[in-house]
């Protein structure tokens, strides 16, 4: 269980981000509000208040930050988009837990032949209210993103301070992959996984203060690809110290054990480094339709499992296992997800399997994608996964014709990675919301003061480009 300080940590949050308000300027005060809440605040531990789901290290920072940039900043905050389809996707997200609810409202009983049986209790009227809420809190950062960061000014802060968290972070994650993941219980008290999870190859992953060491792996693959990305511009000055970093945040992520961060990192690195942002925006694109037609993918035998788990033996039959047993669970999701595909079965567990003589969960949901899935029907997993799509497809189609910043595309790259690993794992944090958001409002603003990679200069690391921390030639500078 969470001791005193985790709990005074959430309630000491929101003063540092009226600290962060006060001494930085907007759009970095508003990434580290949540960005550092989700690195250093407790995982688990929550204020249970009613009416309102949990407040806990995602949502504390988010609304916060939401409060003091209307109230202290006085900055505006449309809750929709100017597409139309980004309004129909915010009001599918919002108002579809409405007929959620409703159609859920009896009970679920699970039952054997032994007599034995567990009932989860139907989802009443007033509960719209809460699920409502907590959509709305989810979808905080994201509009928060659109809003403050869509300038080239705020795209550049997200990468920096994404690679400045990262290199914080390598050290408690140093100290755990050679002690064993403790700093949590060391200072929250409590470990908040299997201790047996971070066991791999004869030693640890890491996880600090965040709920696995999945999520942490993923993280430091997004400060890796932000550092790749901010060295390739970086002024002459200071652009081998980048590379350096860069490096040194490749050894950290090795170290960390996971397979699937390592190769996005063998795969996209070098396309941040060598490539032109309009290849990383189209890549970027097509990772997001087909993270979005998964399911009809899955459901049209289009998706290669059985090669796959081959592949996976071929490297490790522990993590083919791992896989393996993924699938299977999904399997059994999905089997019950089709019984109410549209709205889903809500909340409570109720999309799951559960023991009828102990109510203990019986299939384990990994990825964000199933999860959504089964609680939200078709109609939220079109809003969820949509949201996080359209920003990339915006971006796209306006990469066609017109400039956008060379900061757009890594962070775009950094949404089309995570939602490739929402089909593995429910790594969807309220990092990869603000990302989005600022893709969003970088590629719906035509007005926006942007830089696009000069023609002479050489794609590549040590080519000639854009220098962070330095004037660029007027000439290089359109204004769209």
């Amino acid at each position: 269980m969470p001791n005193a300080f985790a709990m005074l940590m959430l309630v000491i949050w929101p003063v540092i981000c009226i600290v962060l308000m006060k001494r930085m300027a907007p759009e970095r005060a508003l990434i580290w509000c949540i960005l550092g809440g989700y690195l250093v605040l407790p995982p688990v531990a929550n204020f249970d208040l009613p009416l309102i789901p949990p407040m806990d290290k995602n949502s504390i920072p988010s609304v916060m930050a939401f409060l003091l940039v209307v109230l202290m900043l006085h900055r505006k905050v449309p809750l929709l988009p100017e597409t139309p389809a980004g309004k129909l996707l915010v009001l599918m997200f919002l108002l579809g837990t409405i007929p959620t609810v409703l159609t859920n409202g009896e009970p679920v009983t699970y039952s054997n032949e032994l007599g034995d049986s567990y009932t989860v209790q139907g989802l009443r009227v007033h509960d719209t209210l809460s699920v409502m809420v907590g959509q709305v809190i989810v979808l905080l950062p994201f509009l928060l993103g659109r809003a403050l960061l869509g300038t080239e000014k705020g795209l550049r802060e997200l990468l920096l301070a994404t690679m400045v968290g990262g290199l914080i972070y390598t050290i408690p994650s140093l100290i755990e992959i050679r002690l064993s993941p403790q700093i949590n219980v060391w200072v929250y008290g409590f470990f908040q996984h299997s201790f047996e999870q971070m066991m791999r190859e004869g030693g640890f992953r890491p996880l600090v203060f965040l709920p696995h060491g999945l999520w942490l792996a993923l993280f430091m693959f997004s400060a890796l690809l932000s550092s790749a990305a901010l060295a390739r511009y970086a002024d002459p000055k200071i652009k081998m110290k980048m590379i350096m970093a860069t490096l040194y945040l490749a050894g950290v992520l090795y170290l960390c054990k996971s397979l699937a961060s390592q190769l996005y990192a063998i795969g996209f690195v070098p396309l941040v480094l060598f490539t032109s942002p309009k290849v990383q925006i189209r890549i970027a694109f097509l990772l997001a339709v087909v993270t979005v037609l998964y399911p009809m993918l899955r459901n049209a035998g289009l998706i290669p499992l059985d090669s796959i788990l081959s592949w996976a033996s071929d490297i490790s039959q522990e993590r083919a296992a791992s896989l393996q047993y993924r699938i299977h669970n999904e399997e059994i999701l999905l089997g019950r997800a089709h019984y109410k595909l549209l709205f889903g079965w809500g909340g409570w567990g109720r999309n799951l399997l559960l023991d009828p003589a102990s109510g203990q969960v019986l299939t384990v949901p990994d990825g964000r994608w199933i999860i959504v899935f089964g609680t939200f029907g078709w109609l939220g997993y079109i809003a969820e996964m949509g949201l996080l799509a359209l920003p990339l497809v915006l971006l796209w189609r306006r990469n066609r014709g017109e400039a956008v910043s060379i900061y757009a595309a890594p962070v775009a790259l950094i949404v089309a990675v995570t939602m490739v690993d929402m089909l593995l794992n429910a790594t969807l944090i309220p990092l990869t919301w603000l990302c989005a958001g600022a893709v969003l409002g970088h590629a719906e603003n035509p007005r926006l003061a942007t830089t696009q990679e000069p023609r002479d200069s050489k794609p590549g690391l040590f080519g000639r480009g854009p220098a962070i921390g330095r004037r660029r030639p007027r000439g290089r500078r359109t204004v769209l």
